[in-house]
């Protein structure tokens, strides 16, 4: 079985640019912009200081108003959910 790969350490940027280091060793650059939409994001698109305030729990980026991402899309580098298509006004779109 493979172990589950998890955010290590982040640090964040400018620009919602993060370092994200994995527990495979794997180091990435992203950027979070495209993440950061919805309502639980609005304070962080709006606040940069409390972008900056992000920790590493349980294996993934959070912030202190509850927010935070998936860390297999943060891997992966994932489409944000907002972003896919929603099956029910696309019964034929799958993930490939």
């Amino acid at each position: 079985m493979t172990a589950l790969v998890r955010v290590l350490r982040a640090e964040p940027h400018e620009n919602f640019v993060v370092d994200l280091h994995f527990t495979d060793g794997t180091c990435r650059e992203i950027n979070l912009e495209p993440y950061l939409h919805g309502p639980i994001f609005e304070e962080i698109r709006n606040e940069p200081a409390l972008f900056r305030e992000m920790r590493v729990e349980d294996g993934t980026i959070t912030w202190p108003n509850g927010a935070d991402i998936d860390p297999d899309v943060l891997y992966y580098g994932l489409p944000p959910a907002w972003a896919m298509p929603d099956e029910a006004s696309d019964p034929d779109w799958q993930l490939l």
